[in-house]
């Protein structure tokens, strides 16, 4: 049988849709198996099919599973089976790619179909050191096959291109479960409700609302950037879901910016985000010279303005990573000054004294810039004024000065 005229299509195919040339023959071969033994194969046949790259030709090829005799089932049991009515496979019935291989073991026994298995002592007629359990190659007569093509062509269509979707989308999950975590450029395709879907090249990514930013306004046609948060399979090809509110997507937006990232020579060690409104990151220099903060900022502050564009105005703040926590902590809280931090290993907990003009600098505002501290460093930040300080060490003197009570609970983020 003549198949050359696919050859061409084959190969689009697998350029387009990025599937392996591979993994297409297989498909091919699958449906014309099973077309062939629709229109032409005996119940329990084992029929397979083989097709050249090179020729275009297709071998035929009936298998059949060498057994012996404790591999069969008693004719006793055989008379008390109900044996099911085979189904015909009419014209309008779609041939399905299920396979008629089964695992032979001693423990399960079979009924023995001459269509599908070989006595032993024939089998070793044919190939002197067959085993129970091996499979035999017998070619189905050309002249059976003699003008199938056009048939199989019409039958194993339909099966043909659905295993080439089923194959396209196992290559873009797999492609894209490969990049989860990394940043990518999309077009907005459409919103639908509150839901924004982005075209990153062979697939369309979803932003749930969560994983959106407060705020921020969306517009068919807009290129935004985004991080492949998650995908996963679905009856409908692969799910990608996206985020603009990970810290992550920070991270990744500074190393697109900054050289010194790329080279190794700065680190970005951790950064805490509430997103649309502020962050904070700590960057570390691996090479004497080498300013962490400086190299985020940029000259004249090109590099962080690049960023803070692309969120949409969200503030950040630079800091160098420390290995001390109390100089970490005390770095976390700028732009506040801190005049010292005490620290309690066992409660990872923080005692930071501010002045009393840096208070409420270091609180921020609805205790924001505590809080991201807190999660910038890992620890359980209190931060208090001199005055604070020596209240807790007289508690009895009232008349001392003491923070108000709504800037103490806002003092302490976990």
């Amino acid at each position: 049988m003549d198949l050359k005229s696919f050859a061409s299509a084959i190969q689009q195919i697998a350029d387009e849709k990025g599937i392996a040339r591979e993994k297409i023959f297989e498909t091919i071969e699958m449906a014309l198996a099973a077309a062939y033994k629709r229109d032409y194969g005996k119940r329990g046949q084992i029929i397979r099919a083989h097709l050249d790259p090179a020729s275009g030709a297709v071998a035929m090829t009936q298998i059949k599973i060498v057994v012996d005799e404790t591999m069969l089932k008693p004719e006793e049991e055989e008379d008390g089976e109900e044996v099911a009515p085979e189904i015909p496979a009419g014209p309008g019935r779609r041939p399905h790619l299920e396979t008629d291989d089964e695992e032979l073991s001693p423990e399960k026994k079979v009924r023995f179909n001459p269509e599908k298995h070989l006595m032993l002592d024939e089998a070793r007629k044919t190939k002197p050191d067959a085993q129970p359990g091996d499979e035999l190659s017998f070619p189905v007569a050309y002249d059976e096959v003699a003008g199938y093509g056009r048939i199989a062509a019409q039958t194993a269509k339909q099966v043909i291109l659905q295993r080439i979707r089923e194959a396209e989308r196992e290559a873009v999950f797999d492609e894209y479960k490969d990049k989860e975590g990394e940043l990518i450029s999309g077009l907005i395709q459409r919103i639908e409700g509150r839901n924004v879907y982005v075209d990153i090249g062979r697939s369309a990514g979803v932003i749930p609302p969560e994983e959106q930013i407060p705020g921020e306004r969306y517009h068919v046609g807009e290129r935004i950037k985004v991080l492949i948060a998650l995908v996963e399979k679905n009856p409908r090809g692969p799910g990608v879901f996206l985020s603009r509110t990970h810290p992550r997507l920070l991270k990744k937006l500074f190393e697109l910016e900054v050289p010194e990232i790329a080279t190794g020579a700065v680190e970005i060690k951790a950064v805490a985000r509430e997103p649309g409104s502020r962050s904070k990151i700590a960057a570390l220099s691996h090479e004497t010279g080498v300013d962490p903060v400086g190299s985020l900022v940029g000259q004249k502050g090109v590099r962080v303005s690049t960023v803070i564009q692309e969120l949409g105005g969200e503030k950040i703040d630079i800091i160098a990573w420390s290995d001390d926590p109390k100089e970490l902590i005390a770095h976390a809280l700028s732009p506040a000054k801190v005049v010292s931090v005490e620290t309690s290993d066992a409660r990872r907990e923080a005692r930071v004294t501010v002045p009393e003009d840096q208070l409420s600098l270091a609180i921020g505002k609805r205790g924001q810039n505590v809080r991201l501290a807190a999660k910038l460093t890992g620890w359980k930040i209190d931060v208090r004024p001199p005055a604070a300080e020596q209240d807790s060490e007289s508690p009895a003197d009232a008349d001392g000065e003491s923070v108000p009570a709504e800037e103490k609970e806002e003092s302490v983020a976990d």
